[in-house]
């Protein structure tokens, strides 16, 4: 195909993204095929996953997704970014293979400037023996590996492991209602399967389109932390449509995709921090304003975000005390009473979930 030359505006990414990422209605699937859908989702604290869903998925019970997480159908594991996602176990052996120059680039930009001279194919094999016996934590995989380097730092020399193994959190970490320690074992060892010998990159891109898109080059790198993905993308190019942002920016996309109109109502979603909508694109206008960035994101840290009419517009947190359980929103502009009123029973839906042992429950809405 070729390049139309039809120029989306902002709106017309809005809503196109909206609507693969499962938010301008709630989706009637799986909680498993949702996560696939979505190639996976941000998983670097527990509750994340179960809100992402929540927000996407009409009658989400946290139960389902835990329940996977027990069967060893769905993972926790470094990925995209070298980030900690939760995604099927069918993903998690064909993405970790297809990510490991992104894993290698990590390490050797932090931990790997201070193990020069360690034999990484050995610290694999005695990583890969010790964690397959027991899952350990990366505690205590480092101090038993500064058996072999008792001069180097225990934790440069898991993070090694994590690099050159693919580490997944075993259970009970990651399940609702549960707690446990952060420990690991080899995803071959916990789901009984070898990794995928060919990943498959052009493949995986189609399907980021089909979660993310229409998206450049630039929003695919982002999204996967891999490069020179414009080679890639050129070998693609017959089979995608190709259209243009209001910046002159290539956007490809998949050309049966939806890309519904820029006035498609959009109700208001509460994500949680990390969520993949807000982190998945280079140019994240399409979601959040570049003035309200800075508000999600300080640092490492992320908040948790809900959107109104499709955009982010401000944060929200839980508050706990006294029995009560509190939604405290905090809009980063003044919000009308129509769209306060949108908000309140999403909000109401929010701590019904998370907090359903409360005697009672509040919306609070700070003044912007």
């Amino acid at each position: 195909m070729t390049t139309t030359g039809t120029v989306l505006t902002r709106r017309d990414l809005n809503r196109a993204t909206l609507e693969r990422q499962l938010l301008l209605r709630r989706a009637r699937m799986t909680a498993l095929d949702a996560v696939e859908h979505l190639v996976g989702l941000q998983a670097q604290a527990v509750r994340p996953p179960y809100h992402a869903l929540a927000a996407r998925l009409a009658d989400f019970r946290p139960e389902e997704l835990s329940g996977l997480l027990d069967d060893r159908r769905v993972v926790r594991i470094a990925l995209m970014r070298s980030t900690i996602h939760l995604v099927s176990a069918a993903d998690c052996l064909a993405l970790r293979p297809l990510v490991q120059p992104v894993h290698d680039r990590v390490f050797q930009g932090n931990h790997g400037k201070r193990l020069g001279g360690v034999d990484l194919e050995r610290l694999a094999a005695l990583a890969r023996e010790l964690v397959e016996e027991r899952p350990l934590t990366f505690k205590a995989l480092g101090e038993q590996l500064r058996a072999h380097w008792p001069d180097r730092d225990g934790q440069d020399l898991a993070m090694a492991a994590r690099t050159v193994l693919p580490l997944v959190q075993v259970t009970p970490r990651g399940l609702w209602g549960r707690s446990g320690p952060v420990a690991h074992t080899t995803a071959e060892h916990w789901l009984g399967a070898a990794l995928d010998p060919a990943p498959d990159l052009p493949g995986t891109l189609l399907r980021y389109l089909a979660a993310f898109g229409p998206a450049s080059a630039k929003d695919m790198q982002t999204w996967c932390g891999l490069t020179r993905l414009r080679e890639v993308m050129d070998g693609l190019r017959a089979r995608l449509r190709t259209f243009r942002d209001e910046r002159g920016v290539e956007l490809f996309d998949l050309p049966d995709a939806p890309r519904p109109a820029p006035d498609t109502p959009a109700p208001p979603r509460f994500l949680p921090e990390y969520d993949n909508l807000l982190l998945s694109h280079a140019d994240r206008s399409r979601v959040i304003s570049d003035a309200h960035r800075p508000r999600i994101w300080q640092g490492n840290q992320a908040y948790s975000a809900f959107l109104v009419d499709g955009f982010v517009r401000g944060v929200w947190r839980l508050e706990q005390a006294g029995g009560t359980a509190a939604l405290v929103l905090e809009p980063f502009t003044r919000l009308t009473p129509a769209e306060r009123a949108a908000l309140e029973p999403e909000a109401a839906a929010v701590l019904a979930m998370t907090a359903p042992e409360a005697t009672a429950h509040d919306v609070r809405f700070l003044p912007a």
